[in-house]
């Protein structure tokens, strides 16, 4: 029974991790344009830089983005399970 409550535990985690308009913005924006930083993806979005910094931060933590050092700049995209979650996100709508 404790395997099971962790397993749903981890699917928790997952979920809470894109449950959020402006995290479901940010999958859609990298979806089309990855790669993109921190401040990129705040201007696009026309959202604060450290709101959209705790964002990626915690959708990193879930398993949704992966970052890339690039000099100064961190660089994100899509996990194959954050690419799963946008097709099953389209089919709820």
């Amino acid at each position: 029974m404790a395997k099971e409550t962790y397993a749903y535990r981890r699917l928790e985690r997952v979920i809470k991790g894109f449950a959020n308009h402006r995290r479901l913005q940010i999958l859609e924006l990298l979806k089309r344009e990855p790669e993109l930083s921190v401040e990129e993806i705040s201007e696009r979005l026309k959202i604060g830089y450290m709101n959209t910094s705790d964002h990626l931060r915690k959708m990193a933590i879930t398993g949704l983005l992966l970052k890339r050092s690039d000099g100064t700049s961190v660089r994100h995209k899509l996990t194959v399970r954050a690419e799963l979650i946008l097709v099953f996100c389209k089919k709820l709508e």
